[in-house]
């Protein structure tokens, strides 16, 4: 389908409360919201986030400052409209905030040529399941006591999960293992616990810490250390016995061959912004295949299904509450997993009545 225009609109969405891991404190998500127009009305979009909306005129200028390689194009050649994007930000770099305009146009053009085909983008990839593992990760955070922690993982497998995600970052080991062993305590040895440190710690504490929650039955020990320090992530992989994930602030397929050269990383969780978007998920994901190393997409549950349901080694999703009210659509879990959609497209589309509501003016 020809790509006929591009807009924008921001949102802000607020949380109840904040929210506290080892390095940050947001009280809300800013998004950018892409709508790639077609032809006979249909749309295509997808969104960028900041925590607490920072910097949005930022995102939402580079992404005006790519739209020229979308216009005009058809939907169908999104390989060509990314590869001109990938060229055209050589000179800002292939990080960061270019990236995430391009990753938002590229996920667009997929939603559009879903739509246009009247086919879920999973389909159109070669699908692989109907539904996936599915991990609550709204939750668990640093900032809780212990009790509150009991009271909410057992609200989890109330709500009908299986697997849970809590975060670490308090300044001893012991403590962070105090926290573990409540949790697992609480949830009993089958329901399926990970433990996240976002990127809080040194090399020698992520071990400390690691070896100290090891008893607890992990099935991933995410983001110990700075995600630029990828020899530093290695050395704790080869340290303890708990799988290492990461990658979600890691950029293009690039970036991710260094983690699998260096063994940073069991378990690969590609973030849809700044992968650069689904064209290169796949090519990411195809490649730690091809290493026999699992996949779990980082955030944007909601657009992230479908990536879920086309790839072999993705093994968990990311429950990730934070964007519902954006969308008329909402999650299925159905026995501890998430089911993908079969709608065209990405499954999910905008709430023009949410996005007016929570909108920022120009």
């Amino acid at each position: 389908m020809k790509i006929t225009d591009l807009r924008t609109s921001r949102v802000l969405v607020p949380f109840d409360e904040p929210l506290r891991t080892s390095i940050h404190r947001i009280e809300s998500v800013g998004c950018v919201l892409v709508h790639l127009e077609g032809e006979d009305g249909v749309v295509g979009e997808s969104y960028m986030f900041t925590l607490s909306g920072a910097r949005l005129d930022v995102l939402d200028a580079m992404v005006h400052s790519l739209k020229q390689h979308a216009i005009g194009r058809d939907s169908a050649m999104s390989q060509r409209i990314w590869m001109d994007m990938w060229r055209d930000i050589n000179c800002v770099g292939h990080k960061g905030v270019p990236i995430f305009a391009l990753s938002a146009i590229d996920a667009a053009c997929w939603d559009l040529h879903g739509k246009a085909l009247g086919q879920p983008v999973a389909r159109l990839l070669g699908g692989a399941r109907d539904r996936v593992p599915a991990y609550a990760s709204a939750g668990l955070w640093v900032s809780m006591s212990i009790p509150e922690l009991q009271a909410q993982a057992r609200g989890f497998i109330d709500q009908g999960f299986r697997a849970m995600k809590m975060r670490l970052g308090k300044k001893s080991a012991a403590e962070d293992a105090e926290r573990v062993a409540a949790v697992r305590e609480a949830i009993g040895p089958e329901i399926a616990l990970m433990a996240d440190a976002n990127q809080g710690f040194s090399v020698n504490h992520a071990i400390r810490v690691g070896r100290a929650i090891e008893p607890y039955d992990l099935v991933w020990f995410e983001e110990p250390v700075q995600a630029y320090d990828l020899a530093g992530s290695a050395r704790v992989a080869a340290e303890i016995d708990t799988p290492i994930a990461s990658g979600e602030t890691e950029y293009a397929r690039y970036g991710f061959r260094e983690m699998l050269r260096l063994g940073a990383a069991d378990v690969l969780m590609p973030d849809l912004q700044r992968v650069g978007g689904i064209s290169e998920f796949m090519k990411v994901a195809h490649m730690a295949e091809a290493e026999d190393v699992p996949i779990s997409p980082h955030i944007f549950t909601e657009q992230s299904l479908q990536l879920c349901g086309a790839i072999a080694n993705c093994e968990w999703a990311e429950h990730m509450p934070w964007f519902t009210a954006l969308f008329n659509e909402q999650m299925e879990l159905v026995d501890g997993d998430l089911i993908i959609p079969d709608r065209p497209g990405l499954g999910f589309t905008f709430d023009a009545d949410a996005v007016a509501r929570l909108a920022i003016p120009n």
